[in-house]
């Protein structure tokens, strides 16, 4: 396995990743505008951005992508993993490429968890420090987790 430093030329895999892991996992777990609302925070040109702000790195596995991630500061914004691929520790591996490079320079790293997540993220020593509320159409709300782990 590599993890590296996503470029442009990544662009539609990465983005290919996260809408297809959106649309497969999080309809178990939301109602529809959940899960418009994740397609729309991780659209295109928000991953582009990201991109060429070099926080986004791909994780290959016997040279195919099979996953992503991203961070801004001492934040875990985006870790995605193909469908097929999950359960296979690449998401962990993802987070722990994530936390190397955070703790560098921050001594704790934070995140938004989904519902699908928060597990994963338990299981390697993250605490729910308090729970977020976003109110989208329709009288809809989105509940997450606010998440954190110190080094």
């Amino acid at each position: 396995m590599e993890y590296k430093q996503a470029e442009r030329k990544d662009l539609q895999i990465v983005y290919d990743i996260v809408q297809e892991a959106i649309a497969t996992v999080y309809p178990k777990y939301y109602p529809k505008e959940v899960v418009a609302f994740f397609h729309e925070l991780h659209s295109m040109e928000n991953i582009e951005k990201d991109i060429i702000d070099k926080r986004v790195g791909v994780l290959l596995d016997h040279d195919e992508v099979v996953g992503t991630g991203c961070y801004e500061h001492d934040h875990i914004t985006r870790v995605y993993v193909r469908p097929a691929e999950q359960k296979k520790g690449y998401g962990s591996y993802i987070i722990k490429q994530l936390e190397k490079m955070i703790s560098q320079t921050y001594p704790s790293v934070g995140l938004d968890a989904s519902l699908p997540a928060c597990h994963l993220y338990e299981q390697r020593g993250y605490q729910t420090i308090t729970h977020g509320r976003h109110l989208l159409e329709h009288g809809v709300v989105l509940v997450y987790e606010i998440m954190e782990k110190k080094f």
